[in-house]
This record gives C-alpha cells, structure tokens and sequence, in this order.
C-alpha cells in the first residue's frame, strides 16, 4: 500500500511539473502575442479567421493519443479569444432565434468570457456589425425555403457591409440548446486562403435563373458549387438574388466572377463575393486516435 501511494504522489508531481512547463510556455506565447499586437498597431479589427482555422488544422493533424480532439480544439479556441481581447475591444452578436443554439455556438466559439451581446434577429445582427456595435456576428446557416433571408442584406455596395468569415461548428457537434445547429459568422475583415475553403457569391438578376442553367453556367465559369438559393424582393418584381457556395478559395476581385455573369447569359446586374469560410474539422479528423 505505502509503494502505491508513493507511486501516486510521485505522479501527480510529475503532473505539476508539467502543468507548470504548460503555464510557462502560455505566458511566453502570450509575450509573442503582444508583439504581434504591436505589429497590427493601427487595425481595428485584428481577428484572423484563416489563420485562427490553419492553427487548429496543424494541431489537429499532429495530435496522438488518447486526449480528446473536440477538447484540444476548445482549449486553443479559449486561448486564442484570451489573447484577442487584451488586442482590443471584442464584442459578439448573436440572434436568440433558435432558442438561444446560436448564443450556445457564439460562445464555443469566441469563449465563456467575451462580450457577448442578444439580437432578437439575424438582419439585426448585420447591422451591429455594420455599425460597428459587435465585431462578429453569429447568423443561421441559409436555408433554401426562408421567405426573408438574412443574407441578402450583405448584397451591398456599403464598404462597412460586414462579410462571411467562418461556419460554426468548427470542430464537431455541440451540445445543450446548438445540438444540429449550423451557422455562419460575419465580420467586416476578409478572409485569406487556406487550402481547403469553400466561398459565397451573391448575384443579381431581373428574373429567376433555373438552378440546372445555373450550374451549367458555373461550370463554364470553373467555379463548382454545392449550394443554390434563390431569394425574390415581391415589392420589387425585378429583383432575384442568387447565393452560391463555391468550392475553393474566391478573392473579391477573382476574374471568374465576371465570368460568371457572361455565362448566365441574362440580364444580370452585379456578381458579388460574399466572403467564404475554412471547412471545419471533420468527424474523421477529430476522432481519438
């Protein structure tokens, strides 16, 4: 019995050790951090979402053993929130549609600790981000049958019209209320490439593009989709707008979007990029090893 407890007690040292080699190498990452806090000196935003997805993606690839991924996912999201808010103020929208799922989600996301503040809509949502009352926004995933699209309020020439910057859930199911729940989040940043993207585009027409022509002239236009939606304004006849999820990564200024709008052969107004997001980790990826 006196040789267990000695082997227990000579374990749990070991484990303070390590949780103080941890605890060291965290507020050495949090001096390099500063730095480059310094170097963004002059941004208003400086929330990354393509770097924050490829540091997730790296420590997911080179994880072994029986540690949980879903939790090594939560630690570093928390730890990338904890710094981003000494960098600056940091405020997250959220609607309460959905019986509070989306807060649920906004918190996986953004940690237990950031401001976090309640919209009755996602339209309104948009706008508080858009004015520049919440960094981020947490919005429903689109749905093919809503009558009323929060979407179709980013359909806009406004520079401080916020864009798509991440999908939620990053890193498998959730539980509680944002079990099944999906949801795409807004941010007047751009999103950068990181291999394994998928994009949105917003176009406008006078009239409804069927969805096998539609596809017919995206493929012409190299830009393989996956998701159609089609939304009409009835006060205002001539408007149809059109959201596609495009595979890979697209740039605002990506030459395939002009393309696109010859292609569909109507009479089509603009063609806009509606930003994209990194494909969250996948149920095979975040499997125990």
């Amino acid at each position: 019995m006196a040789g267990k407890k000695q082997s227990l007690e000579s374990l749990r040292k070991e484990i303070d050790s390590i949780d103080d080699q941890i605890h060291d190498l965290l507020m050495r990452r949090t001096t390099v951090v500063e730095g480059v806090r310094d170097l963004k000196e002059g941004q208003r935003i400086k929330i990354r979402p393509s770097r924050e997805a490829e540091i997730l993606y790296r420590l997911v690839g080179r994880h072994k053993g029986s540690f949980p991924k879903r939790e090594l996912s939560r630690i570093w999201r928390e730890l990338i929130m904890a710094t981003l808010t000494f960098e600056g103020p940091f405020t997250v929208a959220a609607t309460t549609e959905g019986e509070g799922g989306y807060m649920d989600l906004a918190r996986d996301q953004y940690g237990c600790y950031t401001d976090l503040k309640e919209f009755p809509s996602a339209r309104r949502v948009v706008e508080a981000v858009r004015d520049g009352a919440a960094t981020v926004g947490i919005a429903p995933i689109p749905e093919r049958d809503d009558p009323d699209p929060w979407w179709r309020h980013l359909v806009s020439e406004n520079p401080d019209m916020p864009k798509v910057i991440a999908r939620l859930p990053v890193a498998g199911q959730p539980n509680g209320r944002a079990r099944d729940m999906e949801a795409l989040v807004i941010c007047q940043v751009a999103v950068e490439e990181t291999g394994r993207d998928r994009s949105l585009v917003a176009f406008d027409a006078d009239e409804e593009i069927g969805a096998a022509h539609l596809d017919g002239a995206l493929k012409e236009a190299e830009l393989p989709s996956e998701y159609i939606h089609v939304w009409h304004d009835q006060n205002r006849p001539e408007v149809w707008l059109h959201l596609i999820e495009v595979k890979g990564y697209l740039a605002p200024d990506d030459k395939r979007l002009a393309s696109l709008a010859d292609k569909v052969g109507v009479n089509v107004r603009r063609v806009m990029s509606l930003g994209g997001y990194a494909e969250p980790l996948t149920e095979d990826e975040l499997k125990t090893q």
